[in-house]
Formats: C-alpha cells, sequence, structure tokens
C-alpha cells in the first residue's frame, strides 16, 4: 500500500522552510503532494502557474535522493478535500512555535472531524529554519532586502522578479 501525505500552503514563496518540512515529510510517506491553495483572501505576488513548476522543479531535486514521489497540484477548496481528492491519509503541517501549534491543533481537530480517515503530522522545523516565514520574505524583498538565505535560488529569483515586476507598474 502507498503511504500518501499531502502538504499544503501558498507557497509565495516557496522557503527554506517549506522545504525543510517537505524533506521530513518525504521519509514518512511514499508519496508527497504538495498542494497549492488558492486562497480567495490572498493576492499571491508569484503566479500559480509559476509556483508549481518551481516546486516541480526543486522537488524533482529531491527526488532523486529519497524514495518518495513527489506530485503538485492546486486546489481552491479545502485542504482536507484536497488531501481526499488525492489518496492521502495524512496531512503534514510544520511547526515553528507555541503560536503554529496553537493554530494547527484547531485546524487538525476540525479536519479530523470533517475527514477521520486523514491524520494531521506535524513536523517541528529544524532549527536553522524556524525563523522564516513567507511573509517576511515578501517583505523583505518588497524592500529591495536579499532573501537568499532564506529560499532556494529559484524561488527567490522568482520572487525577486515579481516584485519588481510590480514595482513597474
Amino acid at each position: 500500500m502507498t503511504r500518501t501525505a499531502l502538504y499544503s500552503g501558498s507557497f509565495d514563496p516557496l522557503t527554506n522552510g517549506h522545504l525543510d518540512v517537505i524533506r521530513s515529510g518525504a521519509s514518512l510517506c511514499d508519496r508527497l503532494v504538495v498542494a497549492i491553495g488558492a486562497h480567495p483572501g490572498k493576492t499571491p505576488l508569484i503566479a500559480l502557474d509559476e509556483r508549481i513548476a518551481l516546486i516541480r522543479t526543486i522537488c524533482a531535486e529531491l527526488e532523486e535522493a529519497r524514495a518518495c514521489r513527489f506530485e503538485v497540484v492546486a486546489f481552491d477548496g479545502l485542504a482536507v478535500d484536497a488531501a481526499r481528492d488525492c489518496g492521502a491519509t495524512i496531512i503534514l503541517r510544520g511547526l515553528r512555535d507555541a503560536t503554529d501549534f496553537d493554530y494547527e491543533m484547531q485546524m487538525a481537530g476540525m479536519n479530523l472531524v470533517m475527514a477521520p480517515e486523514i491524520r494531521t503530522v506535524f513536523l517541528p522545523s529544524s532549527p536553522a529554519v524556524r525563523h522564516i516565514t513567507a511573509t517576511l520574505v515578501r517583505q523583505i524583498a518588497s524592500l529591495g532586502g536579499d532573501i537568499s538565505p532564506f529560499a532556494p535560488p529559484q524561488a527567490a529569483e522568482a520572487l525577486r522578479r515579481a516584485v519588481s515586476s510590480r514595482l513597474s507598474r
């Protein structure tokens, strides 16, 4: 039986913190689906198609070193429904601190009621990436700061282009 996990987020941009969760999660499953959520209240800087392509490229590099298949999908509803749609029995969530824990515990409880067959697994962030948030990475990029310590090179470049494009409008 193939053990499938889903890891959802906006990934705008994909950060080194996200990659930390992906690497850790890949050791727990045979198939890891990275699901990019389209949230109606958010306007991403990086286009959905580009985020999909970036994650596919970066995960392909990881796939060579892991015994886990990676897939990337987009969804526009509940993460628990996206997990069900792709056959996942696990939802992966990264935890940086107690604030993340409190929020994620609430989400896990709600998801468990909606889909008792799907379990949430929390993965603590590695100390080296615990401070990274996509929100802060976007803010640093929008103010012209160096984001290379916080995101893979391809994602950092995509964000720089997106910020530059937005500023030139």
